[in-house]
Formats: C-alpha cells, sequence, structure tokens
C-alpha cells in the first residue's frame, strides 16, 4: 500500500464530543497537515484503514482500554492501531489514546491508586536526547485521569509525576504517547469537562471552581508550550 500523497493528511479520532485536538491543531496545520476529524460513532469509523493518513491523532475520552465489553468498537480500534503501530506510521496518543498505544504495544493498561486532575508540571527526563517534552518543562499543564499502564517494551519514557511515573513515552521518532493534556487551557470545551466529572475533580482533592480559575491563570502558558512539544516532536519524524 503507498501512503504518499502530495497533501499530509491527518486524521484525528475522537472518542467522546468534548475531547478534541484543540490547542494541538494549530502546529498541525502549521507542518503542513490537512486535518480532518471521525467519531468512533460514525458510521465509517469502523471501515476507516488507521494505516492510510500520515499522522494518526487519538485523543481522550472517559473510558478504559479494559472496557470492551461496554464499548466494542475499542476492540476494533486496538486492532487496526496495532496494525498502523506495527508499520511504524507517526501517531499521537493523549490521555485515554496514549493508553490504546500502550496497550497495543502489548502493556497492561488498568485503573491507578488515584485520580490525578489539576494543573501540575510534568518532570521531564533530561538525559533522552532531543525530549519533545523538554518545551513543558517547569510549566504546568493540565492532567485529568485515573487510568495507568506497564512500561511497554522497546519505548523511552519521557516525563513522571508524583502520582504517575509513566507520563509520556515515544516508541522511535514516529510513536508519541501523552498521558496530560497540554492541548487543554483555552479551549471553551473545559466547561464540559467540568460539568461531567466535577466528581473527579473532587476525588483528586480539588475543587472545581477553584479548578476553573487555575485554568484561565494557567492555561494560555500550558498551551502554548503543548504547542511547542507538539511542534518539535512533528519536526522529528522519520
Amino acid at each position: 500500500m503507498a501512503y504518499s500523497s502530495a497533501v499530509k493528511t491527518a486524521l484525528i479520532i475522537r472518542h467522546v464530543p468534548h475531547e478534541g485536538v484543540a490547542g494541538y491543531r494549530q502546529p498541525i496545520e502549521a507542518a503542513g497537515y490537512s486535518v480532518s476529524r471521525v467519531d468512533v460513532t460514525d458510521p465509517e469509523f469502523s471501515s476507516l484503514d488507521l494505516r492510510e493518513p500520515d499522522l494518526l491523532i487519538m485523543m481522550g475520552g472517559p473510558m478504559g482500554v479494559y472496557e470492551q465489553d461496554a464499548h466494542p468498537w475499542i476492540t476494533c480500534q486496538m486492532r487496526r492501531l496495532s496494525l498502523r503501530l506495527m508499520a511504524d506510521r507517526p501517531t499521537l496518543g493523549v490521555c485515554f489514546g496514549a493508553q490504546m498505544i500502550a496497550g497495543a504495544l502489548g502493556a497492561t493498561v488498568y485503573p491507578g491508586a488515584t485520580k490525578e486532575v489539576g494543573f501540575h508540571p510534568v518532570s521531564v527526563d533530561t538525559s533522552v536526547a532531543d525530549n519533545p517534552l523538554s518545551h513543558i518543562d517547569a510549566v504546568p499543564v493540565l492532567h485529568w485521569h485515573g487510568d495507568t499502564f506497564t512500561r511497554p517494551d522497546g519505548v523511552e519514557m519521557l516525563g513522571s509525576t508524583s502520582a504517575y511515573d509513566h507520563q509520556a513515552f515515544r516508541r522511535g521518532r514516529n510513536v508519541l504517547a501523552l498521558q496530560f493534556h497540554a492541548e487543554m487551557g483555552e479551549d471553551p470545551r473545559f466547561d464540559a469537562w467540568l460539568e461531567q466529572w466535577p466528581d473527579a475533580v473532587i476525588d483528586a482533592g480539588g475543587c472545581p471552581l477553584a479548578l476553573r480559575e487555575t485554568h484561565d491563570a494557567l492555561g494560555p502558558a500550558a498551551v502554548a508550550a503543548g504547542r511547542a512539544m507538539i511542534g518539535a516532536w512533528l519536526s522529528q519524524l522519520n
């Protein structure tokens, strides 16, 4: 199968309507990609060959990779994702998308010991050459997850937090998985997150109103750093 085309294509897989590519769209388009999107609820989703886009971006969602009985499309997506990863096609996963990459690479995805919700920095592994996370070093970014995963074989771990060792990894130059949400900080869909999952904020020891205020104060800097991170990664693709 030939993947080359005159225009580079990027496909966003959206698992729920309020978790889109948000701030990452700008560096993706700036890198020359024509961006399209598909929801997992779209009838066409099950027939797509996920190896075809030049860049695949899988965003977040409240479900777990292990909830395949409740969400049968996860099995379908994981099978096609595995084919893409075998072909070493450029792939970005965010939160649930990162967990899917981990699972497709043979890791175990499971509920963590605590919910991690709020703005705080990621501890970046400075020993990793050309670590794209260097652009978010010391910058508080949004975290919103409760699942984690074992370390997949053949990857470089890029960053951690006190709550979770596995915050980001890459495999070679073409596969990047991010647990955190540096794309969020200016997107109005954040209101839907607070409205739908206030208990997640409270379970993590926070307050929805206070998190809203923190988002407004820290969000623009987080998104700027996140865009620089994604731009750096895209520039390194094979």
